[in-house]
């Protein structure tokens, strides 16, 4: 089996040498046939009773000699080979042997053009060929020789058809291959690369929030800890939770990437909004005033929706603490709007700009394009910006079915 293949992978490197060795070969048994007689009286071959003359010798010499082109310039070597075959048989000097160089010649052509071109170049070499050996040569035309030629040049032609159609349908299968293995390769990717950016988002959100509320916090409780001791104990013990929730929250997270084997993975769902509640005490520990309205009752929210209406309020909130300001208040919202689930959080300070930039011209936050991301990937809208009068605004409306996309699909809604 080595030796095979590798005799095929130096037959596709030395195109030249193999037509060469073809060409022989032909000469060969153009020449050995040119001592036969076919057909004797008692019905069986025989030797040495005809000797081919020397133009018929020149003749099969010159069609061997261009087989040794016949890659290169097949339509070419079919003209030279069938020209020389006409002069053999129009001659008279021996009954056709030339015209197995036609036949090579004719069969290379075949396999390397289309099939009606195959059909139109077979049918005028079989005839040609045939009509001169019969109006021309040297036997009467119904003899076993010129309907020999007229059977070896239509052979030629559809072997060499044949050979083509084997080889564009391996081409075809290998191709579709390569495209289904490159599908894959991208699918993987596109894969990953959703997963990855879900993840960053989680991480993104749950540090976002907690740390902020951890920041708050100590500050509180450096500010207060000289004259109200009791109160810089409440503010640490917050500071305490806030970052014993972060650190459960991050295993979770971060448990997304462990192997399948590995132990301890995380079995905790993922938050929603029945959790709403413990988020909004933390930021009401944390001195931000937050007022709730729930108009989803019965609602059964799926795990995607949930998950996102969830880590939309917590952003909003986090943007609020960060932002807003000193004395600002802030008010959620979750309403059933017929086949939607509408979120919104409002707040009313004054804050240190006209929009929350969670530090994105520093490159450090990604919360708005988070929430945005989250809301598109459920064919969901998404909204943000200042409010009239101060203040700013988050409004969210996702689809109580919601169909997960992928971002390609889904884009990002303003």
């Amino acid at each position: 089996m080595t030796t095979l293949v590798r005799g095929r992978c130096w037959a596709k490197a030395h195109p030249l040498a193999v037509d060469g060795a073809l060409a022989a070969a032909v000469l060969v048994c153009m020449i050995i046939g040119s001592f036969v007689e076919p057909y004797r009286h008692d019905g069986g071959p025989s030797w040495g009773t005809r000797t081919p003359s020397t133009l018929s010798v020149m003749l099969m010499v010159l069609g061997a000699a261009a087989l040794v082109f016949r890659r290169r310039d097949p339509w070419i070597v079919l003209a030279a080979t069938s020209t020389v075959s006409v002069i053999d048989l129009v001659t008279g000097a021996y009954r056709g042997a030339v015209v197995m160089s036609a036949v090579v010649a004719l069969y290379t052509v075949a396999a390397t053009t289309n099939r009606p071109t195959t059909w139109r170049v077979g049918l005028v070499t079989m005839t040609g060929l045939t009509g001169v050996a019969m109006v021309a040569g040297p036997l009467p035309w119904y003899s076993q020789e010129n309907l020999g030629i007229f059977a070896w040049t239509g052979m030629a032609a559809a072997a060499g058809d044949a050979v083509r159609s084997r080889r564009a349908f391996v081409d075809a299968i290998r191709e579709r291959a390569e495209r289904a293995e490159r599908t894959r390769e991208e699918e993987a990717r596109r894969r990953v690369a959703e997963e990855r950016l879900r993840i960053a988002r989680d991480l993104h959100d749950v540090v976002a929030h907690h740390i902020a509320l951890v920041n708050v916090q100590a500050g509180v409780a450096a500010h207060v800890m000289d004259k109200r001791p009791d109160q810089a104990k409440e503010a640490l013990s917050h500071v305490r939770d806030a970052s014993r929730s972060a650190l459960n929250e991050l295993r979770a997270t971060v448990g997304l990437l462990r192997q399948s084997g590995d132990p301890e993975a995380p079995t905790e769902p993922a938050p929603g909004l029945a959790h709403l509640d413990d988020l909004v005490d933390t930021f009401r520990h944390a001195g931000l005033p937050v007022e709730v309205t729930r108009g989803d009752a019965e609602t059964e929210l799926p795990a995607g929706a949930d998950l996102a209406a969830y880590r939309i309020i917590q952003e909003a909130l986090t943007n609020v603490q960060k932002h807003a300001g000193t004395g600002a208040k802030a008010e959620v919202s979750v309403v059933r709007v017929g086949p939607n689930i509408e979120v919104t959080v409002l707040d009313d300070g004054p804050g240190e700009g006209t929009e929350p930039q969670d530090d994105e011209d520093n490159g450090g936050g990604h919360g708005l394009i988070g929430m945005r991301e989250r809301v598109s990937a459920l064919s969901g809208r998404c909204t943000a910006g200042p409010r009239y009068g101060g203040g700013f605004r988050v409004h969210a409306i996702l689809p109580v079915t919601a169909k997960p996309v992928s971002p390609a699909e889904g884009g990002t809604t303003a």
